[in-house]
């Protein structure tokens, strides 16, 4: 396919500063997973008001929603963003920085809420690239499918827009498509074939002792000294029993025990959060946490068995071969010096595939940067791009608008279009 050709198709863009607005609506109000009530009702509104004959299913998985644009005999192409947002309160000090909170109805705990993932930008990507494939309908042929997904933050809400009967209620897509906007330099795109973000497997884990007072510890099972031998012992996992070659991580994200300090509690609640990028060093890494976990409890004389309650998973990311040659062909000619088609994976985790995987669809992942020129380059100047950088989940992340959505939404247009396009 001619580059020329996308960049003619490309070249009467709609109007980006109405999408500006639009991102710092969605940055401004967040609203966490489950919860997307007042996003998926303002993108269904913006879908609708392109009268180019989306036909919209809402609340399914929960609060997704889908727009389907029949245009002729073709491909089924399915391009998706998630909408949930964090349980985290913003100090980027941007004039549009939320100032949201909300009920966590996972433990109905009131807290402060940001887009700190980039989900925000991912809307208004896809709403600017829905509004533009309709308005060029004459250049290609086939069906196209714009997914809003919800709670993707809880690894949960691919899966339930499936169960929901998403593909009774849909046609059945012959590619899923989806990006992510990463701490890269503003206006690169990354690719690449096979294996691009790692899976993540999360638990939370209850080590049981016997309570006391803490002048007598000689009568207690002390649980905080128990929790401390665990989280060493399973920081020496990557160290010692991954092959170095391998990626995975292994972090202990929460400690809980006790009230008081005179008080020896009667148990420690761990929060345990496991990535990996192969199937295989995945179950190695599972099975020594479980091993290490419960010989730690018979060294200390733990009364009873460990509690190891799976709460997360997040499945490997793994990008057809040839989905991926194809739209390394379209980026590199749309995007000629700023595509990288050996993007480097992440440890960062995803249930985008889900979407593929669950009626046996061929699917790609990509990224695109968002971060400021200027603090880009000097911070790798300086040699600083981990301290000056913020990463997603940060409370200082905030990706710099323009020139992320013009890249983000260009990106989306461009790959659907390399299935979709009519022969020249």
């Amino acid at each position: 396919m001619a580059e020329q050709s996308f960049v003619d198709l490309l070249s009467d863009k709609p109007n980006l500063t109405s999408y500006e607005a639009l991102y710092k609506h969605f940055h401004s109000y967040p609203e966490l997973s489950l919860q997307e009530r007042e996003t998926a009702s303002t993108i269904a509104s913006h879908l609708e008001s392109f009268k180019a004959g989306y036909e919209l299913c809402t609340s399914i998985g929960g609060h997704g929603l889908v727009g389907v644009l029949k245009n002729g005999t073709g491909p089924t192409v399915l391009l998706r963003a998630d909408m949930d947002g964090l349980p985290v309160l913003e100090l980027t000090g941007l004039p549009y920085a939320s100032k949201v909170t909300m009920t966590d109805i996972a433990d109905g705990i009131e807290k402060p809420v940001m887009h700190a993932c980039g989900h925000d930008m991912h809307i208004t990507c896809l709403l600017a690239a829905a509004e533009h494939l309709a308005h060029i309908k004459h250049a290609w042929s086939g069906t196209l499918i714009v997914l809003f997904q919800p709670n993707e933050e809880r690894a949960a809400g691919a899966q339930a827009m499936v169960d929901d009967g998403l593909y009774d209620r849909i046609p059945v897509p012959d590619y899923v498509l989806g990006q992510h906007v990463l701490p890269l330099r503003a206006g690169r795109v990354g690719n690449r074939k096979g294996v691009i973000m790692g899976a993540a497997d999360s638990f939370k884990i209850v080590l049981y002792g016997r309570g006391g007072h803490g002048s007598m510890p000689h009568r207690s099972v002390d649980p905080v000294v128990l929790a401390a031998n665990v989280v060493l012992r399973l920081q020496s996992i990557v160290s010692r029993e991954v092959d170095p070659s391998e990626m995975a991580v292994v972090t202990v994200g929460s400690v809980q025990a006790g009230s008081t300090e005179n008080v020896i509690a009667d148990h420690a609640i761990l929060k345990v959060n496991i990535r990996t990028t192969t199937s295989q060093t995945r179950e190695r890494v599972l099975a020594a946490m479980r091993r290490i976990v419960k010989a730690e409890c018979e060294a200390s004389k733990s009364p009873k068995e460990p509690l190891i309650e799976p709460t997360t998973h997040f499945p490997l990311t793994v990008n057809d071969d040839d989905v991926a040659g194809r739209l390394a062909s379209s980026f590199a000619g749309f995007f000629k010096e700023v595509f990288n088609p050996e993007q480097p994976p992440i440890n960062g985790s995803e249930d985008f595939s889900i979407l593929a995987s669950s009626i046996g669809k061929p699917y790609n992942f990509w990224f695109f940067g968002g971060v400021d020129h200027e603090l880009w380059d000097r911070a790798e100047r300086e040699g600083r791009l981990f301290e000056d950088v913020p990463a997603n989940h940060s409370a200082y992340f905030g990706p710099t608008v323009q020139p992320t959505l013009r890249i983000g939404y260009e990106a989306l247009c461009v790959a659907a279009l390399t299935f979709l396009k009519k022969p020249l």
